[in-house]
């Protein structure tokens, strides 16, 4: 007897046609806001991660990490000049190295968000009409100077070289300025970090909202990922028009301002019957080591340097 062919021949298994999964449709604007939101929950949580992991930052007392890693930050700001901020840069990546942050991932966390505002924002300083200077690359040449009622035009456009170097000085000083503080966010818990701040004198009610938005910012992701998987999961086929899908998002917003108000209510009660007065408490206590004087005075030495470097450079 043999063995018919139909069963010899593997069938190509999918869902039917009618189905909403053969096709996956490009998700909107809606779907992309909330897993971009669950994309920045997951790398806090890796934060975490790293914050756990022995490293030479993760040593050192919050309080500590804080004063120093702001002394840095103050440094760059006074900085004028290029050669400073590049060692300082240089120095906030093998702090990095020391503290087992991935550098492939410290530089992405870094860079991703220079270019989309600090390079909008210096774009016009490097034009001859903004920073007049020494012409590197000449883009237009009219002839003859134009004047549009008071505002007054040169003869062409172009980049110039003092143009150039400014936007190069401030891009630079974001970068490292932004350096700094993602060390200071990824090697220190943030429940150690509120506590730091609170003792350094920061006023309990700034200390308060911020473990606050921290805390519920999940809580609200989380809610909207869930009430967007429920749309889904009950849905057949394609929105039938837009007026449904804003329907859609004004229900889901009123749905979310429900339950955080709920939420909120709930939470106040269930803290103050724990006894929550507003203080930070934590696990750990806060201990100052001879590793943190060390690391103390080599970081403020570091920022004395750099600023007393950029000023000879500057003369």
């Amino acid at each position: 007897m043999n063995t018919p062919d139909w069963l010899l021949i593997s069938p190509t298994l999918g869902p039917c046609r009618c189905s909403t999964l053969s096709r996956p449709a490009k998700g909107g604007f809606i779907e992309k806001t909330i897993g971009d939101g669950l994309e920045l929950l997951r790398g806090a949580m890796f934060s975490e991660e790293i914050a756990r992991h022995p490293g030479f930052l993760q040593r050192c007392d919050p309080r500590v990490k804080v004063v120093t890693l702001l002394g840095l930050l103050v440094a760059a700001a006074f900085v004028t000049q290029l050669l400073p901020l590049a060692i300082l840069y240089v120095v906030g990546l093998f702090l990095a190295y020391l503290s087992a942050i991935p550098l492939g991932f410290f530089v992405k966390r870094v860079w991703l968000f220079i270019p989309l505002f600090t390079g909008v924002m210096v774009l016009p300083a490097l034009f001859n009409v903004i920073t007049p200077g020494e012409p590197l690359l000449v883009l237009a040449d009219w002839g003859r100077p134009l004047a549009f009622g008071p505002l007054r035009l040169p003869s062409y456009l172009a980049i110039t070289q003092q143009g150039l170097l400014g936007a190069t000085v401030l891009v630079s000083r974001v970068a490292v300025s932004i350096s700094l503080a993602v060390l200071l966010t990824l090697t220190t818990h943030w429940s150690d970090l509120l506590k730091a701040l609170r003792s350094l004198g920061v006023p309990r009610i700034m200390v308060l909202m911020l473990a606050m938005a921290y805390r519920y910012l999940y809580v609200l992701l989380g809610t909207a990922s869930e009430l967007l998987v429920a749309r889904k999961s009950r849905q057949i086929g394609p929105l039938s028009d837009h007026g449904e899908g804003r329907r859609f998002l004004a229900g889901s917003m009123a749905v979310l301002l429900g339950k955080s108000y709920n939420m909120s209510e709930e939470v106040y009660a269930a803290m103050v019957s724990r006894g929550f007065n507003g203080e930070v408490r934590t696990m750990d206590e806060l201990k100052m080591t001879r590793f943190d004087l060390l690391w103390g005075t080599l970081a403020l030495l570091i920022a004395f340097a750099l600023i007393g470097g950029g000023q000879i450079l500057g003369a």
